[in-house]
């Protein structure tokens, strides 16, 4: 069981995010299947068999959420030295060099990856290209979209 790194804030959104399915949607499902038992004949009843497919995806959730957080490596860089240098948990501010475009970057595990708010897997072409690099540093990154020059302004361990 290899450990997974993940960030404090990852770590506990998927706290809030298991309570929520324990405490709340889990018990919504259950009175749902008991809703649709009490109108009889199962074998032909869609809302039985929908609210059973939504127990089965929130019981695989909750595994998952349970398995990532046993496996969870935390880490804090807030109590890190911070040498700019690129690492896990790290926010990066970056130049592209073709666009002239500044972006900001924050390096997560993958449960926490969501590039719509810059958080980007560790893992994924941007963030292997930026991991061990230092402030000032140029890094040419080939990803699915092109070949990408980018130029390191800017790192925090926040």
């Amino acid at each position: 069981m290899d450990k997974e790194p993940i960030t404090v804030s990852g770590l506990e959104k998927l706290k809030i995010e298991l309570k929520n399915l324990k405490n709340l949607e889990r018990p919504k499902i259950v009175a749902s299947i008991a809703e649709a038992r009490s109108h009889g004949d199962l074998k032909e009843n869609a809302e039985y068999h929908a609210a059973k497919e939504q127990q089965a995806q929130l019981e695989s959730r909750v595994i998952v959420i349970n398995d990532t957080i046993a496996r969870a490596n935390v880490i804090d860089v807030t109590k890190l030295e911070n040498n700019e240098k690129v690492i896990f948990g790290s926010t990066i501010t970056v130049k592209d060099l073709d666009t002239e475009k500044k972006i900001r970057y924050t390096l997560v595990g993958k449960d926490e990856a969501d590039i719509s708010k810059n958080l980007i897997y560790f893992m994924s072409p941007i963030g292997k290209g930026l991991i061990g690099k230092n402030k000032n540093d140029l890094s040419t990154i080939k990803t699915p979209s092109g070949e990408r020059n980018l130029e390191i302004l800017d790192v925090e361990y926040l």
